[in-house]
């Protein structure tokens, strides 16, 4: 990825000469001449990263209205989350949320740039405005909402836990006193990790890498005990193994891990418009409206429907600056929130399957819940 580098004022240097009263002259026998370098520096944020103008409300729509795509923060190595396909196109649960925005903003869903980033680069192209959405399995923590960003609606519940080989006789987190543990730096997992083992009174050397791919792989040529993340992405990642049946994940779940879209601080308009994007494909799914029968479903007798598919009052649209239909153009190009889900991770899905479990609807049990659209 090419950094786009934030302006910095250069230094401005005023020099004051005191000089004698004469003008110009030499300072007469008893004076000093004095000269005062005055310096102005822009400081930068906590953290090393150069302080970034906030956004001016609305500019993030004009900015992407005037580019004519939605840059999204995103990835390009994680099974059913954000890949590329055998065509080498970006797909997954995250990238899908990416193409709704565009469909929503352009009706069209390929109006849509993907920059791949690391963990550790995912709070900076954030606060610096570098992404326009930064969806890539993100946990949304106190810390990263005051730093980071806006965050938008929990689109995926998770957890962090552990995984190990079958073969190494561990049979509970209590036999992890004193094992090597592979995880990815810059991330929530790791701070997790540590307060995990100090928690349980128990000591553990990280062999740490900046890349999760790294991690992984040298969790897989045993350079380490135990390798630990969320959980959809240990299981993500073991659907890629040489042998997934080789390896165990522990049924043991240590942190919340609320895993959310997140806008750059600053625009009230662009952070609705990507939560309203959310709101949409969950309300979708609890009302039955499909990517299949969106076009039928807009003479439906349910006024829930038809608010939501642009056919009946203002669900915000004109505040927001987008056309009525929206978000029905959203649901037509990805589909529903449990069609996305499905798509990757359903028992037919192109990835792996992973039971909804809290990603079920709530009518269904689940923790999936949003605002109605009206």
């Amino acid at each position: 990825m090419t950094k786009r580098l934030i302006p910095v004022f250069a230094l401005l240097i005023v020099l004051v000469l005191v000089l004698s009263a004469c003008g110009g002259g030499a300072a007469p026998e008893g004076q000093t001449v004095v000269e005062t370098v005055v310096v102005t520096v822009e400081v930068p944020a906590e953290g090393g990263e150069p302080a970034a103008a906030a956004p001016a409300e609305g500019g993030i729509l004009a900015r992407v209205l005037d580019r004519g795509y939605v840059v999204c923060g995103g990835r390009t190595d994680l099974a059913g989350f954000g890949m590329l396909d055998e065509n080498g196109r970006n797909v997954g649960f995250d990238i899908d949320f990416c193409r709704a925005v565009a469909a929503a903003v352009f009706n069209d869903p390929e109006a849509v740039e993907v920059v791949p980033l690391t963990a550790a680069d995912r709070g900076p192209a954030l606060q610096t405005a570098e992404v326009d959405i930064l969806s890539r399995n993100v946990t949304w923590t106190s810390s990263r909402d005051a730093q980071w960003g806006n965050f938008t609606t929990i689109m995926f519940y998770d957890g962090q836990g552990f995984m190990i080989r079958k073969d190494s006789g561990i049979t509970s987190t209590d036999e992890f006193d004193g094992a090597t543990v592979c995880v990815t730096s810059g991330t929530t997992t790791e701070q997790n990790l540590s307060d995990f083992f100090r928690q349980n009174g128990m000591e553990y050397e990280a062999v740490i890498f900046e890349e999760s791919a790294a991690v992984y792989g040298a969790y897989e040529d045993a350079r380490c005990d135990i390798t630990t993340s969320d959980k959809s992405q240990l299981a993500s990642v073991r659907s890629g193994f040489a042998d997934p049946d080789a390896h165990i994940i522990l049924d043991i779940t240590i942190s919340k891990e609320p895993l959310t879209p997140a806008v750059p601080h600053g625009d009230d308009t662009w952070f609705d418009i990507v939560k309203v994007v959310s709101y949409a494909l969950i309300n979708a799914e609890e009302l039955g409206i499909t990517q299949a029968n969106v076009e039928d479903m807009k003479s439906s007798d349910n006024i829930n429907v038809l608010r939501l598919l642009g056919e009946e009052g203002d669900w915000g649209y004109t505040d927001l600056g987008l056309e009525p239909d929206a978000l029905a153009n959203a649901i037509a190009a990805v589909g529903n929130y449990g069609e996305i889900y499905d798509r990757y991770m359903g028992p037919n899905g192109i990835s792996f399957t992973l039971p909804r479990g809290p990603n079920n609807l709530w009518t269904n049990g689940g923790l999936i819940y949003a605002p109605p659209i009206k």
